[in-house]
């Protein structure tokens, strides 16, 4: 079990699911749950869909790369930065794939809706950093950008490809939900794909991009920016209660909660990274929001998550 939720004094729902921490060379050290059940990767592939970006030849800036790997809120900023990333590649907002959206922070949905947007559109989907980079990559290295979301196409093969040698596992191929294609895993598997992060020298690039610039990769307010923020390390959330770690030089640590909700996967990231001793003191205040998240009832506090994280150790 990860955490539980306390309205009014009553345990009002339980949250199970599933820990594992590697160690630099891929061992368990740590878990908790069962971490060999499979679910997908989600928007959490997005450092090793990027690595292929850039590898591929998208030229992409340290700013561009973490949008790569970003589910961006959809800020000012992070549709600036998509913009140039088509733009310097001749292409524009038509060429993108993912389907319509609107910012998954409220706020900037609401300035959009004040400057007289009322559509949505392909640009405010949190996933259009990965496509950008991923058009960036075809048209620089001169294949077909209109395939480049086909599973077969040269660029989907060798983010499959890398995705399987990074996590151990055998991969199979779903449909994510911006269209791309997302890739199963297992617990164990996101561990050991998140610690290939922190200490590969091919991953380094998109690791100092995301460490450089986490309100670029998930916005302000997110669990994954906060770790990144106050610890040596990156994370990255996918939809559905995941999340994977990378701290540099030390660990991979994987999260899933099975009821597929994101506060608790990034409380329970919280939660695993203080007992492996990541955080430095003075941090907790800036990390209270993620740890104990607040119940309300009429807007006001009436309970709090609590964490029921015991890892067992190997």
């Amino acid at each position: 079990m990860l955490a539980e939720q306390v309205r009014s004094g009553l345990v009002e729902t339980t949250h199970d699911g599933a820990v594992a921490v590697v160690d630099w060379t891929g061992e368990l050290v740590a878990w908790i749950g069962d971490i060999e059940r499979p679910f997908f990767f989600r928007s959490a592939a997005k450092p090793f869909q990027a690595t292929v970006s850039q590898a591929a030849g998208a030229g992409l800036v340290p700013e561009e790369l973490a949008l790569a790997c970003a589910s961006h809120d959809g800020e000012a900023v992070h549709l600036a930065i998509v913009e140039a990333m088509l733009g310097r590649a001749g292409l524009g907002e038509e060429d993108l794939r993912c389907p319509p959206g609107w910012p998954i922070r409220a706020e900037a949905e609401r300035r959009l809706l004040v400057e007289g947007v009322r559509h949505p559109r392909r640009l405010f989907h949190n996933c259009s950093g990965k496509h950008a980079a991923m058009l960036r990559a075809c048209v620089n290295s001169g294949r077909d950008p209109a395939r480049y979301l086909e599973p077969g196409s040269p660029l989907q093969q060798q983010i499959t490809e890398l995705i399987g040698d990074v996590s151990r596992v055998n991969v199979r191929l779903g449909v994510d939900g911006c269209g791309a294609p997302v890739h199963s895993t297992t617990v164990l598997g996101m561990a050991r794909a998140f610690v290939r992060l922190a200490v590969d020298e091919e991953f380094i690039p998109v690791y100092r991009a995301m460490h450089s610039y986490p309100r670029l990769v998930s916005g302000i307010s997110n669990a994954d920016s906060a770790i990144a923020v106050n610890a040596d390390a990156v994370a990255k959330r996918g939809a559905r209660g995941a999340m994977g770690i990378s701290v540099r030089r030390r660990f991979g640590v994987a999260v899933k909660c099975w009821d597929g909700s994101d506060l608790v996967a990034g409380m329970s990231a919280i939660a695993t990274l203080d007992e492996l001793g990541v955080f430095p003191s003075g941090v907790w205040e800036s990390l209270q929001r993620h740890r104990q998240p607040m119940v309300k009832g009429g807007g006001l506090p009436v309970g709090n998550y609590r964490s029921l994280l015991e890892l067992r150790w190997a």
